[in-house]
């Protein structure tokens, strides 16, 4: 009864790979809209005032960093747990699969968080005069706290995972 349970379990982490399936559909979804709004850019460029431009391009900087994130997720999520993937000797690998475990995989989770909060804040910096002209300033000052949130909870992420990773170690050399 107890290994019948083990292995139900066990094989219960497949539930997961539709799930990382439907990423890679997110995906596409992102790319399909990264270039839309990659071909307004250039059907308008010529008419654009420069900060315009400038937003739009952190808007597809932006893309691109949840992108990479979605891939991150996906593979290493993959690889972590359900199944690791047989990528053909001499074929294309990613440099980082099969290094990233579940701890610095959040911590690259949390790293893209901090990196895409940061457009969206400098976007609503470049747009700081409209929000003051009518009378929002203050959501000026609410985003500039939610992205030190995420910001002081990445640090205390990768400070809790040095102090854990430290104890790992020092239990390694004794018996």
């Amino acid at each position: 009864m107890e290994k019948t349970i083990e292995k139900l379990l066990f094989a219960s982490r497949w539930i997961l790979a539709p799930v990382y399936l439907g990423l890679s559909l997110a995906l596409v979804a992102l790319g399909i809209k990264f270039f839309m709004e990659l071909f307004h850019l250039l059907t308008e460029v010529f008419g654009m005032a420069e900060a315009n431009l400038v937003l739009i391009l952190l808007g597809l900087v932006d893309m691109v960093l949840v992108g990479s994130l979605i891939v991150m997720v996906m593979f290493s999520g993959y690889e972590n747990f359900v199944s690791a993937l047989d990528v053909d000797t001499g074929g294309e690998k990613l440099s980082w699969l099969g290094k990233l475990d579940a701890n610095s995989l959040k911590l690259k989770v949390a790293s893209s968080i901090v990196a895409i909060s940061s457009i969206h804040l400098l976007r609503r910096f470049m747009e700081a005069d409209e929000y003051i002209r009518s009378g929002n300033s203050e959501v000026l000052m609410w985003f500039v706290i939610i992205h030190l949130t995420f910001v002081v909870s990445a640090v205390m992420m990768g400070v809790l995972d040095r102090i854990t990773s430290s104890q790992h170690h020092g239990h390694k050399g004794e018996v």
